[in-house]
């Protein structure tokens, strides 16, 4: 074939002279370059090739990550996880061969990425996040996705999503508010775990995280401070009461000094606040994960203190008592999965009391029709959404809106398993959630998160929105 021929045959004299004028109008003083940058972009991206791997998570346990190709580059993701998993909530698939990571190992959601979804996806238009996704439900054809696995369809999901991004040149989380339909971007308030206990850390706490918020903080770099302030101010709060090893810290980075009671939790993290002179300007959050001490309809704060574990259970009622307590006594403006994850009743007359943003965590497991339910019977009025649990992105955006259309608050969630994909900063913000929990302002990948909110801060300058105290606003 002559040269000509060839030209004839792919119409690149055409796109060759198009490209050549518009260089001349734009007076390049780099025509190469130009021309280059310019014939790539009238190329239509598609999807080329998906590349799946076993990583390790935060945890040391394996988890999936993926390469995806299109046109203009590869976009990596994966997969976080969860230290529990609930009935309702998408399944994540493991190998379940104890010889291999002690059962965890993930390399069939991998072959399932390398052998099946990538066939399916290669060619298709990588900014329509809804039919990649929707192709691979169809593959899976389950209803919890635990054919292909969770793990899998959701590192392809977030790494088809960034791909998406970059072809239509925005950044992601401008991408996922042209996904979602909203139209100011906002920047979340950070409720940074300070103190670990629970499931997250060995020390006879019950409740599994206490949480700073700095809703006072007039950007997010300066909620940031505030966080890492008052963070290093509780270390030599803990320090100075408990010895250098009360400052070890859990699996999510809160210090995990060994104390029993929420009081004694509290009342650390109040001094520490008190300590950074930002008093008001910060609240505070616990996510109590009271599914973990929950027997029958009974629940033990001391069900890991050996000595006293089943001796002072409390009712449903008891609890509700106690919170009203603490809410009065402390500056608590949210509390997350306050009873057992099937006891809605409690949960309804708490959140009935409106005394504080009342979290539908482990309740509502990402799952639409929990989500739809409680909204039905106000049995909470925020969401905390993870993103694993529910397993794409189209679905992780349609659970926001249920949850915002009904004026709920909502928490973009990291996961105890994390990795250093940053994806839930970029979709916090594209969806103006007002709220992202991602861990303590310590361990690499929790900050990775922040430190990307950081960087949307800067870019987006004088058109940034720190949601600060309309944290709650829809």
């Amino acid at each position: 074939m002559s040269v000509q021929e060839y030209l004839d045959k792919h119409s690149l004299a055409r796109k060759i002279e198009d490209a050549v004028n518009a260089a001349v109008r734009a007076k390049t003083p780099d025509p190469v370059l130009f021309i280059s940058n310019h014939m790539r972009k009238s190329v239509q991206s598609v999807i080329t090739k998906v590349k799946a791997r076993q990583i390790l998570d935060s945890r040391g346990i394996p988890t999936v990550e993926v390469d995806l190709y299109t046109n203009k580059g590869m976009f990596r993701a994966s997969a976080p996880s969860g230290a529990s998993s609930g009935m309702d909530e998408a399944i994540e698939l493991r190998d379940g061969d104890e010889g291999m990571y002690l059962g965890n190992s993930v390399t069939k959601a991998v072959r399932n990425i390398n052998e099946k979804i990538s066939e399916a996806l290669i060619g298709m238009d990588p900014t329509l996040q809804s039919q990649i996704d929707q192709a691979m439900i169809d593959l899976d054809k389950t209803e919890k996705k635990g054919e292909l696995g969770a793990n899998a369809i959701l590192a392809v999901s977030i790494a088809a999503c960034k791909a998406g991004a970059a072809e239509n040149e925005v950044p992601l989380y401008k991408h996922i508010a042209d996904l979602s339909g909203t139209t100011n971007v906002s920047l979340p308030v950070p409720a940074f775990t300070v103190i670990s206990g629970g499931k997250n850390a060995g020390n006879n706490l019950a409740v599994q995280e206490i949480m700073t918020l700095p809703v006072g903080a007039r950007t997010f770099g300066e909620a940031v401070q505030m966080g890492s302030e008052t963070y290093q101010h509780l270390k030599a709060v803990i320090s100075e009461k408990h010895g250098s090893h009360g400052c070890n810290v859990g699996e999510d980075g809160g210090f995990a000094p060994n104390i029993s009671s929420v009081r004694e939790a509290l009342d650390l993290v109040n001094e520490a606040i008190g300590r950074t002179g930002y008093n008001e300007k910060i609240k505070i959050a616990i996510n109590v994960a009271a599914a973990e001490f929950c027997t029958g309809t009974k629940y033990d704060l001391d069900f890991k203190t050996p000595d006293k574990s089943g001796q002072n259970f409390k009712s449903g009622e008891d609890m509700i008592e106690m919170y009203k307590d603490l809410c009065s006594d402390y500056p608590i403006v949210s509390i997350e999965d306050s009873f057992d994850k099937e006891d809605w009743e409690h949960t309804k007359h708490f959140s009935g009391l409106q005394i504080c943003q009342v979290v539908g965590g482990d309740l509502l497991m990402s799952n639409p029709k929990r989500i739809e339910k409680a909204i039905q019977e106000s049995t909470c009025n925020a969401l905390e959404l993870k993103v694993n649990q529910i397993g794409t992105v189209t679905e992780a955006i349609e659970a926001v809106k249920l949850a915002k259309d009904a004026h709920w608050g909502v928490i973009i969630s990291h996961r105890i398993g994390e990795t250093e994909d940053t994806f839930i900063a970029d979709l916090s913000v594209g969806l103006a959630t007002g709220q992202i929990k991602a861990g303590a302002p310590c361990r690499g990948e929790r900050l990775c998160k922040y430190n990307q909110l950081l960087r949307i801060e800067e870019e987006l300058g004088d058109q940034s929105n720190y949601s600060g105290e309309g944290w709650r606003v829809s």
